[in-house]
């Protein structure tokens, strides 16, 4: 039977490492060897591995934007932010989103925010290059509705051009067509704390120079910052656009039997897993985050004992050593550990090797 090519093909027993070098190659059996030391020192006592998550500037980004939505602004870490945020600028002024790629506009927006949130002049050099650079993207019109989200928290985009969230679909029974356990567990705590913070669109109103009027080139008022419809009539992008025309239309009316029941069962969905033996929501940034704003939301104080301890966790995230402040995305024990102990079997080490 034909493999699918999509399908990495693992051997079933070790290979014979005389077919792809020389035994006699000194040099790459001393290689492998120093390579096989260096995995086995970042072991863990418990025998697992989990190395750091480099990723963008663009956590950083979130994290000041979050400060400043709460109010609570840690100054030495917001300016840790800065300096990662400032270094990984681009030499045409933008950001990009992963090592080598190009300028892109959401990374380049929220770091352009961050830093004028932090006090970068907007006439400062480098300022004036990202918003060039930002403009030639086509500015906030072309961000993705994830970040303009966080936009619209601190009153910079519209939350009617928004997708909504009914938090409704917490009460959907498991038979119907659409319900949270047929997500992926990744999505889920994205979107249940995402549909707290749709319900309440609590909005952080920010003093005229920290605003982003200059990124919509043709100005808030001029711009339809509707998500565009695809050219087919019938297509699962506009249908979908078209469920969501309905909820806007019915949110006015204020038609929510199940609304105060649904954001009930949200918050204790949410709960049961940020409490005790948890590192956090899904333990990754994105719903960690909305997580702290949906908590926030609530109603929950700064001092209440499951913000603390979500707070904790979410700074769990941060790695802060001589050379830069940055924040990892998640952990990713399960993968290392078993990437490795692949590595280590195909390059020799024997089955009954302590590590």
């Amino acid at each position: 039977m034909k493999r699918s090519s999509d399908v990495i093909a693992l051997p079933s027993a070790r290979p014979d490492l005389a077919q792809s070098y020389s035994a006699s190659d000194s040099g790459i059996a001393q290689a492998i060897s120093r390579a096989q030391e260096n995995l086995l020192r970042q072991q863990r006592p418990d025998g697992h591995w989990c190395g750091e998550l480099m990723v963008d500037s663009t956590l950083c980004s979130d994290y000041v934007l979050f400060m400043h939505w709460c109010g609570d602004v840690d100054p030495q870490l917001q300016q840790r932010c800065v300096r990662h945020i400032v270094r990984r600028q681009l030499p045409d002024g933008g950001w990009n989103i992963y090592y080598g790629g190009p300028s892109e506009v959401n990374a380049s927006v929220k770091a352009y925010f961050a830093l004028k949130l932090a006090g970068c002049s907007a006439d400062a050099p480098f300022m004036q290059d990202a918003r060039a650079n930002i403009m030639r993207l086509g500015g906030i019109p072309q961000m993705n509705t994830f970040s303009k989200l966080y936009l619209a928290l601190l009153g910079q985009f519209p939350w009617k051009y928004l997708p909504t969230i009914p938090v409704e679909m917490v009460l959907l029974p498991s038979w119907a067509p659409f319900h949270i356990y047929k997500m992926s567990s990744w999505s889920r705590a994205m979107l249940m704390p995402l549909s707290i913070i749709s319900h309440f669109k609590p909005t952080r109103v920010l003093p005229g120079e920290k605003q982003l009027h200059e990124l919509y080139p043709l100005g808030t008022e001029q711009t339809d910052l509707r998500l565009p419809r695809s050219e087919p009539f019938w297509t699962w992008r506009n249908f979908f656009l078209r469920v969501d025309d309905t909820l806007k239309f019915l949110h006015p009316l204020r038609l929510r039997p199940m609304r105060r029941r649904a954001l009930e069962e949200a918050e204790r969905w949410m709960l049961e897993r940020i409490g005790e033996g948890s590192d956090g929501l899904a333990t990754v940034f994105p719903a960690m985050l909305n997580c702290l704003i949906a908590l926030r939301a609530l109603g929950y104080s700064k001092k209440n004992p499951v913000y603390v301890k979500a707070e904790k966790d979410f700074a769990g995230l941060f790695v802060d050593d001589s050379e830069d402040f940055r924040i990892q995305p998640c952990f990713s024990p399960v993968w290392d550990t078993a990437i490795n102990i692949i590595a280590l079997a195909e390059s020799g080490a024997s089955p009954e090797h302590p590590a």
